[in-house]
């Protein structure tokens, strides 16, 4: 009886952890990749300083230019007369960041995912392509950046951005993607800023 009991016991057990499993596996479809990827998107999880705002930004760039601060954790989209939108974002971690000047080559809503050579090398674990969707780690929209494989994108886990977390891509919250997909046009310019180097704008004045 008591080997009997201690059958049973061991079976709850096994039911309890698969069906615990099987949940978190429904709401985390790479759970079992440790990448902490979610399927769904609450803007809410952004931190009340990076949420989107308009500031004062003095810049020489014209307007429609996306300028990238990776030190701050911050993009912002030139507004014209001293004025921008400023997003929060998700930038390269230690070893993945990168500076330049591109252009915006292409656009696409719900974006397919397809790791480049380079990622699949790191992690031969990730799938070989993604089609786009709640799940789809590029989020709602993507901005694909010339002679690169990066990408302003958006996100299923919204609660990393202000992160260095990306492989290089610089990462934002589904709203706020779709916000700037809007807004910027194919062959806009795209100025990435050294990690060490902040944008000298004097402080911000922020309007709702």
């Amino acid at each position: 009886m008591n080997a009997l009991c201690r059958f049973a016991t061991a079976a709850a057990v096994v039911v309890a952890a698969a069906s615990a499993f099987a949940t978190q596996a429904s709401a985390n479809p790479f759970a079992w990749l440790g990448l902490g990827y979610t399927s769904t998107d609450n803007g809410n999880q952004v931190r009340a300083d990076l949420r989107r705002v308009t500031v004062d930004y003095p810049t020489n760039e014209a307007p429609g230019t996306v300028i990238v601060d990776t030190q701050n954790t911050y993009l912002y989209y030139v507004l014209g007369s001293g004025k921008a939108i400023r997003y929060g974002i998700g930038v390269g971690r230690e070893g993945f960041t990168w500076s330049g000047v591109k252009t915006v080559e292409r656009k696409a809503e719900w974006p397919d995912w397809t790791p480049p050579p380079e990622m699949i090398a790191r992690s031969p674990y990730l799938p070989r392509f993604m089609a786009g969707g709640v799940t789809n780690p590029l989020g709602a929209r993507a901005m694909y950046l010339s002679g690169t494989f990066y990408r302003i994108h958006g996100t299923n886990a919204p609660s990393t951005i202000g992160s260095r977390a990306t492989a290089g891509c610089i990462r934002m919250a589904n709203e706020d993607v779709m916000d700037l997909y809007d807004r910027v046009k194919v062959g806009a310019k795209v100025v990435v800023l050294p990690a060490a180097e902040r944008h000298a704008t004097g402080w911000f004045n922020t309007f709702r």
